[in-house]
């Protein structure tokens, strides 16, 4: 029976420790001198991007239903051009996405909150699906 408490207290003690460890936030590094944090990713290259960046996408209507459907063509660093060394990959099937190519998404509407974008496949994995 004290063996089981021992046992007991170590697991309990393991756990404290654990969640103190963990628990923590680090605090991130500061934006070099003169840039700004990104604030999201592009999708298609994964490029940072800060305020006043933008990604190119087109909603399709109608635009009163709670899911709708969403091309994305790029942000700045790859779409008209892509910058050198950046690279346009698709996430769902990691293949490299053409210059001319986008991803399909579905852009959920909430009432409250956030909108939700969840991306679905690029122009050639969704080309080769049966439908």
């Amino acid at each position: 029976m004290e063996f089981i408490l021992s046992l007991l207290g170590i697991v309990i003690l393991i756990a404290a420790l654990s969640y103190f460890a963990l628990g923590r936030k680090t605090k991130k590094a500061p934006a070099p001198q003169g840039q700004k944090r990104a604030l999201v990713n592009c999708p298609i290259c994964g490029s940072g991007l800060a305020d006043g960046k933008n990604i190119y996408s087109k909603v399709f209507r109608p635009m009163n239903v709670p899911d709708q459907r969403c091309v994305i063509t790029g942000c700045p660093n790859c779409y008209p051009l892509c910058q050198p060394g950046v690279k346009r990959v698709c996430p769902v099937c990691s293949k490299p996405i053409p210059a001319d190519g986008h991803l399909v998404a579905r852009l959920f509407n909430k009432a409250q909150g956030k909108k939700h974008v969840m991306i679905v496949g690029c122009s050639s994995c969704l080309k080769n699906e049966v439908k």
